[in-house]
């Protein structure tokens, strides 16, 4: 822009110094005038010269012209090259390159395992779907409290619910607010459940702030991680589903998905990452997340993989 301007105001000088100084005018025209001739002889030898070179390449003048067939080989050599160039500075930037040259510096294991091959993260899971899952697992821990209610304390009209959804309808399901790291592991799971065992997975919550940590810590039977003691905020861990028949799957009093979670946590441990069903206090079977050796749980280094995240995401498009 500013190059532009710059020349639109010496374009404007120069005008105003031709309207304004009559002598000047007279030696612009007079330039000009004597540059006609030029021209048009600079012209007519060009012309000849090309009609000398399209009659050098007929295949009969090979001997006698050899010499200007020579210019054919110099254009033809000038616009391979120029094109080649071309090519190279406007071809659009592979972002998976780009994620493929960041994990072979940062994270050699997962390069290997992948065998450079980067995995695309499949699309967002619908918030309606979420919403329905919210209420069907609801409904069947509302049906298993009563049965155990009416077993154990028959005088016992209801009892309390847990939470299990913990608020997943506002919850982040972005993957490219996850680090690389963690998420071709990921990715890298979700690949291998679903041709080896059949089960296609959806991404509950990836990131989450550590304002967000904080409210969820507030109860108990969700989680005890308070903001930056929890991978989320590390963009290092997530928390996952299954998808039957097009609806989204969350309780895990369901027979199936139960099955599904103990086979997640087996393939996810395969690749490296740390599975939540393993755990003593909470047993968080959708849980995964990415321990990454030197991590130090502040506030600085998780702002420091957000920021390496993002940057990458908007250069990848991820």
């Amino acid at each position: 822009m500013i190059i532009f301007i710059l020349i639109c105001f010496l374009s404007l000088a120069c005008g105003l110094a031709l309207l304004f100084f009559y002598e000047l005018r007279v030696k612009v025209q007079t330039f000009l005038f004597a540059l006609i001739p030029q021209s048009k002889r600079q012209l007519s030898v060009a012309k000849q010269f090309a009609e000398q070179l399209n009659y050098a390449a007929a295949p009969e003048q090979t001997q006698s012209h050899w010499h200007l067939q020579q210019w054919w080989i110099l254009v033809s050599g000038f616009f391979l090259f120029a094109s080649i160039l071309m090519f190279t500075f406007t071809r659009p930037i592979d972002p998976t390159k780009i994620e493929a040259d960041y994990l072979k510096e940062v994270d050699p294991q997962i390069y290997a395992l992948l065998d450079g091959q980067i995995l695309s993260p499949p699309p967002e899971v619908e918030d309606a779907l979420i919403e329905e899952a919210i209420i069907a697992a609801s409904s069947i821990e509302a049906a298993q409290s009563s049965i155990q209610a009416q077993v154990f304390n028959p005088t016992a009209q209801e009892l309390p619910l847990q939470h299990v959804s913990g608020d997943l309808a506002s919850a982040d399901r972005k993957w490219q607010k996850m680090n690389p790291r963690y998420k071709q592991r990921l990715l890298m799971v979700f690949k291998i459940m679903q041709e080896r065992h059949g089960y296609k997975m959806v991404l509950l919550e990836g990131y989450r702030s550590p304002e967000r940590q904080n409210s969820l810590a507030t109860n108990s039977n969700i989680t005890r991680a308070k903001g930056f003691q929890s991978y989320h905020q590390f963009g290092l861990a997530a928390d996952i589903a299954f998808k039957r028949n097009n609806k989204v799957v969350i309780s895990e009093r369901d027979p199936w998905a139960m099955q599904g979670y103990k086979l997640y946590g087996e393939v996810a441990e395969s690749v490296g990452l740390t599975w939540g069903g393993r755990w003593k206090s909470i047993q968080d079977y959708g849980h995964t997340e990415y321990r990454m050796a030197g991590l130090k749980k502040t506030a600085e280094m998780a702002n420091q993989l957000t920021s390496e995240t993002e940057l990458l995401a908007k250069n990848t498009g991820f």
